[in-house]
């Protein structure tokens, strides 16, 4: 009696293992595709810096090849970069996305944003443009490019996080997200910020970056530039930040980390040219981005979670 050959089926191959951008970028398309079926009017938070260029990637790898569901919305404070402004309309441009533009200059003029001079810092009063932007169309949720790893008080947020009527943010009463299970709803005149980068870092940002081969600024590059040293910080020479009495102008070569109104934002010194370079320096780096070239953040932590729990983003 011959043998009857039965055809067994081969084994199935060892799924491939996720590295670890590969894993944290699967964890930021899942929560906005989540803020996508949950919310009814989002709104992503699109300066032209390099977090939001790469929500903005993670968001086009989530939705592609369709229209993103939801539009870029930026408040201008009307002192920011201007090479960072350019980027900004330029990159929405050719992506074909609409871009939304609030300005603290007009909050100024409507009397909601009183400043005591011309040149203070416009980076707080940023909170009351962009409360007035989610009245005016509507916004259930706020898509943004906040990490745990710059600063203290963002360490305390949720993905999802919850503001109350007021656009209030309560550290003590935020819902819990086990096993990654995000709870959108709101009660009328609430909304949700949320972050979906939230558990990267500024390697990984760069890493990203250089992997999909992102365009940014040219100021997150190392370039010359008139600065002052002030408090241990290399504060940029513009007409919102000139010089005090007794300060010397230098020349430097120096980039910025993080970009943000010129009133509190300065440079690092730095010789990296290219994102490799940058790779290079963020690894060796020992100062968090914004603890390094943040001058508003040089207070305390208390300083930043009042600005959140007042609507800041």
């Amino acid at each position: 009696m011959s043998a009857v050959l039965i055809d067994r089926p081969a084994a199935p191959s060892s799924p491939q293992r996720l590295d670890h951008l590969q894993w944290l970028e699967s964890e930021a398309i899942y929560i906005l595709r989540e803020v996508a079926a949950q919310c009814s009017k989002p709104a992503l938070l699109f300066s032209g810096g390099k977090d939001s260029c790469v929500v903005l990637r993670l968001a086009e790898k989530a939705f592609r090849p369709g229209r993103l569901p939801f539009p870029l919305l930026h408040i201008d404070t009307g002192h920011n970069f201007d090479e960072v402004i350019a980027f900004r309309d330029a990159h929405a441009a050719a992506l074909g996305e609409t871009l939304l533009v609030r300005s603290v200059e007009d909050s100024i003029a409507r009397g909601t944003v009183r400043l005591r001079g011309e040149l203070d810092s416009r980076n707080a009063a940023q909170s009351v443009t962009l409360l007035e932007a989610i009245e005016e169309f509507g916004f259930d949720a706020l898509i943004g490019g906040a990490r745990r790893d710059e600063e203290k008080a963002r360490a305390k947020e949720r993905v999802f996080s919850v503001r109350d009527s007021f656009g209030q943010w309560d550290p003590k009463n935020q819902r819990p997200e086990l096993w990654d299970l995000y709870n959108a709803r709101v009660h009328p005149g609430e909304h949700l910020r949320v972050f979906p980068i939230s558990n990267w870092t500024e390697l990984d940002v760069w890493q990203y970056i250089a992997r999909e081969q992102l365009p940014l600024p040219s100021i997150y590059f190392a370039h010359e530039r008139e600065i002052v040293e002030r408090r241990g910080l290399l504060v940029p020479v513009t007409p919102i930040t000139p010089p005090r009495d007794g300060e010397r102008i230098e020349r430097r070569s120096v980039r910025f980390r993080t970009v943000g109104d010129i009133s509190c934002t300065c440079p690092v010194a730095s010789t990296a040219t290219d994102v490799p370079q940058i790779i290079e320096e963020t690894a060796r780096a020992e100062l968090s981005e914004r603890g390094a070239t943040r001058m508003d953040d040089q207070t305390s932590e208390a300083s930043m979670e009042r600005r959140k729990r007042e609507g800041y983003f």
